[in-house]
């Protein structure tokens, strides 16, 4: 059967799947939407919580980044695998034993403030929205090439399963649907992993092959790809190229964020304690580390092949993968010299091909030659992937909405079955404005993924580890710090990216931070402006303080 043909099958199948699940786990109340009763399993809440947290930045962009950025490019495997572990130790049981819905919920009642939590309310949402544009985007993408439809058309069919299943079951649904959907991408991501692995240097473990010699004897991987690249006037893969404060700060800035991300934090909500909470930590840990080893592999097999497939290759004589990626434009042919081969090199004067780097994860099986199968297996956990994280994070703009701005702060005498129709309102309008993102995405999916983590490193890590550990902590500061450090990053994204992005270059960055990095040095701005504000304000009342020191305390709930 063809690729087509295989992916429409396995589409269909996974989604019947999803929706499946999301009837029979309908959402009746609001604990049950918000926090799918607070009764999930410890190893499936790890397994919903891998999938919540592997997004379409994780599965398709991340070692795409890596094969363009070599070395460069550890740095989303080091702060996105850090954070989750900052996360996991430091913050994750301590919110648990809060026993609140979400993060403007424990800032509003932490810093007993209403402007607190709706400041939270405000950075959620913005930073949710920010997320979730780069799993439409994802998803677009996969439906184009795969299903041969318009990227638009591709964008509003993932809006339709997503707005399925998350109105319908909420936290609940979205669990045990993320449950399959994490079995559905892991399976996608290591199968063909496996199969380049042997196929190049005979090693089952891609892990191994990543450092093996190749069997057409040509010396090792990284060897070879190195010696690619110099010839043909790119980077050096195993050489780092950016400073080492850029790196610095875009590794913490992923890190801070990460732990600060609310659609991560949710998950640690619907277990039953907090002793669960760490051992759902666990189990998800050991499931993101899966695919988070085997990316480094994936981008240097697709890399090496990539540039054995195409270089200097007649363009006529392309393989059919090639001319189906062209009808997306996500791979560009321009013959500047007439003579009909395709000129891939470094010199961009001289360069005629341009690779969106989204794809690397995508056609790696189609460069490869996988079996019709595999390629359409990467498509399904590639949508899994982006469908995933975009129910997360829309529930979290939802519960941000119908919880923390109407129930908590404006219209507190709603009954639950109201709360719930304007959870289920707010996932409707959340759906229509992250498609239309996702038609019109500013950047590489994982670069607008690195712009959400920066802004909520700026914003919410600094008001929740100062909540927990301390005391003295009071909501002017909170407030201060929330407001100076989102600005601040926010503004600096803004300006360098979207309003003057021809000086956007290491020579015009302040100390030489990215706009992907500059989320940890706005993470420095919250704290130091957070401190002073608390020390020249009053103290927080006695039975906030008591809360803080009783959520330190051992033991369960």
């Amino acid at each position: 059967m063809s690729v087509q043909v295989w992916t429409y099958a396995f589409v269909i199948l996974t989604f019947g799947l999803y929706i499946g699940i999301a009837i029979w786990s309908r959402a009746s109340s609001t604990k049950e939407f918000y926090v799918a009763g607070g009764n999930v399993p410890p190893l499936a809440n790890g397994m919903a919580t891998a999938a919540d947290w592997m997004s379409a930045a994780s599965f398709i962009s991340m070692a795409g980044l890596i094969a363009f950025l070599g070395r460069d490019g550890a740095f989303y495997l080091m702060g996105w695998t850090g954070g989750y572990v900052l996360l996991a130790l430091l913050l994750a049981p301590y919110l648990r034993k809060f026993g609140k819905f979400t993060v403007p919920d424990f800032i509003g009642d932490r810093y007993y403030s209403r402007t607190a939590r709706l400041i939270a309310v405000f950075c959620a949402i913005v930073i949710s929205f920010v997320y979730v544009c780069g799993q439409m985007q994802g998803a677009g993408i996969v439906f184009s090439r795969f299903l041969e439809v318009d990227i638009r058309i591709g964008v509003i069919i993932g809006m339709g399963i997503v707005f399925f299943y998350a109105v319908m079951g909420g936290m609940k649904g979205i669990t045990y649907t993320q449950v399959a959907q994490y079995c559905v991408l892991i399976f996608a991501f290591m199968v063909p992993a496996i199969f380049i692995s042997i196929q190049m240097t005979g090693q089952f473990i891609p892990q191994i092959g990543f450092g093996s010699e190749l069997l057409d004897g040509s010396g090792y991987l990284l060897d070879r790809l190195d010696g690619l690249s110099e010839e043909l006037g790119f980077p050096t893969y195993t050489d780092g190229h950016r400073s080492t404060q850029d790196v610095f700060f875009i590794t913490a800035a992923l890190m801070f964020g990460t732990a600060g991300l609310p659609h991560v934090i949710i998950r640690f909500f619907t277990v039953p304690n907090v002793r669960d909470a760490r051992k759902s930590a666990g189990y998800a840990l050991v499931f993101i580390a899966i695919l988070y080893t085997t990316a480094p592999a994936v981008s240097a097999f697709a890399k090496t092949n990539l540039i054995n497939t195409v270089n200097n290759i007649e363009y006529t004589a392309v393989p059919e993968w090639f001319t189906k990626w062209e009808t997306t434009n996500l791979i560009v042919f321009d013959d500047k010299n007439g003579d009909g081969r395709i000129q891939y090199v470094g010199d961009p004067e001289i360069n005629e091909l341009q690779v969106n780097r989204d794809i690397m994860v995508l056609a790696n099986p189609e460069i490869a030659g996988l079996p019709n199968w595999v390629v359409a297996l990467v498509a399904a956990g590639a949508l899994a992937a982006a469908l995933s994280t975009a129910a997360g994070l829309l529930l979290v703009i939802s519960t941000s909405v119908a919880h923390d701005l109407l129930k908590r702060s404006f219209m507190p005498k709603i009954t639950e079955k109201q709360e719930l129709r304007y959870a289920r309102i707010s996932i409707f309008v959340a759906v229509l404005i992250a498609g239309y993102f996702g038609i019109n995405p500013p950047a590489y999916v994982a670069q607008v993924v690195a712009f959400a983590f920066g802004l909520a490193a700026a914003s919410f890590f600094p008001a929740i580890v100062m909540g927990i550990f301390y005391k003295r902590m009071n909501r002017e500061g909170a407030i201060a710090g929330m407001l100076a450090g989102f600005g601040f990053t926010a503004m600096y994204i803004i300006y360098f990216r979207f309003i003057n992005p021809a000086v956007d270059n290491p020579e015009n960055w302040w100390f030489g931070i990215s706009p992907e990095g500059i989320g940890a040095l706005g993470t420095m701005v919250n704290l130091a402006v957070a401190y002073t504000v608390a020390k020249f304000t009053p103290a927080p009342p006695l039975e906030v303080q008591k809360i803080v020191e009783d959520i330190r305390l051992p033991g369960d709930i």
